[in-house]
């Protein structure tokens, strides 16, 4: 059974409460999305550590109810 967008938008705010996250779904079928992550939690992070994060955030769902999910992540930029 394929996982809703508003799902994975969901556990990740929960993680990371400030997160700007924007979720494609990109094929439409519910099983390859795209996440973009902004965070202050990230900052001092590698990218690597960054997409841990989000893959923690989502508490084991990848690979399983999740099939795919490519990620783009960021620092909040500070005006």
């Amino acid at each position: 059974m394929p996982m809703a967008a508003s799902e994975i938008e969901r556990l990740i705010k929960e993680a990371m409460p400030d997160a700007d996250v924007r979720i494609e779904d990109l094929r439409g079928d519910g099983d390859h999305y795209l996440a973009h992550v902004v965070s202050d939690a990230f900052s001092g992070k590698t990218r690597v550590q960054q997409h841990q994060m989000v893959y923690e955030a989502l508490q084991g769902r990848m690979g399983g109810e999740l099939h795919a999910l490519a990620l783009q992540t960021a620092v909040r930029e500070s005006a």
